[in-house]
């Protein structure tokens, strides 16, 4: 099948799966593949030019008048919409079937009741933070991790005083979208002692989900207990 990925996630996970894309965004982080412009902004007519047999996009990711302009120009389009741990495995399930692929959801590790609570900001000028309904968010509760904004959206521009008031027990700080580092730490730990985690393995879905839940609860392990 000629397949574009417009979700970096997915065009990950098709490549494990041994499925090379005809085309991603340039946030797919694959320099050996053709690239169709970026997740909000594609180049809509160079996807349609490729003529392919399915694009995959995802409801968050994506914006929903690219979807419309390739339905209406005839290109059959696989919309994702993941919000959870759980939805990864219901979702991508029935698409590894669509492209040929046997797949299904590893196990996973058993969810872990609540013992810590964490601020998690995904973006700075402004700041903005990690909420809810989001994958990330329902990763960190399946690690026994309350998301202190999780009652406010998918991702609220916050103060880092609304942080401080929420009183968590953590700051974790990803390497994406934002890439918060150790230049971050003193700025951060007004708030709770930080802890920097990968990124790719909070907010990334697909084949790395069971391998990214472990390297998470390591990672936060020192902090959370």
């Amino acid at each position: 099948m000629r397949i574009v990925s417009l979700v970096p996630s997915m065009t990950e996970t098709l490549l494990d799966w041994d499925v090379r894309p005809a085309a991603c965004t340039r946030f797919c982080e694959q320099p050996d593949l053709r690239h169709v412009g970026g997740t909000k902004d594609p180049d809509l007519a160079a996807i349609v030019d490729l003529a392919p047999d399915l694009v995959i996009v995802d409801a968050e990711e994506n914006r929903r008048e690219d979807h419309a302009a390739l339905v209406a120009a005839g290109v059959d389009v696989w919309v994702l919409r993941i919000t959870s741990v759980d939805d990864v495995g219901a979702q991508l399930e029935p698409l590894a079937a669509r492209v040929g692929v046997d797949w299904t959801m590893p196990p996973l590790p058993a969810p872990v009741p609540p013992r810590s609570r964490a601020f998690v900001p995904i973006w700075k000028r402004p700041w903005m933070a990690l909420g809810a309904p989001t994958y990330g968010s329902d990763v960190l509760t399946r690690l026994g991790i309350t998301n202190v904004f999780a009652d406010d959206g998918a991702y609220p521009t916050i103060t880092l005083e609304d942080a401080a008031a929420r009183r968590p027990a953590v700051v974790l700080a990803p390497s994406e979208p934002y890439p918060f580092a150790e230049r971050h730490r003193a700025e951060l730990e007004v708030i709770a002692p930080v802890v920097f985690v990968d990124g790719k393995d909070l907010v990334w879905w697909g084949t790395r989900t069971p391998g990214a839940l472990e390297r998470l609860a390591t990672a936060v392990h020192p902090v959370t207990g």
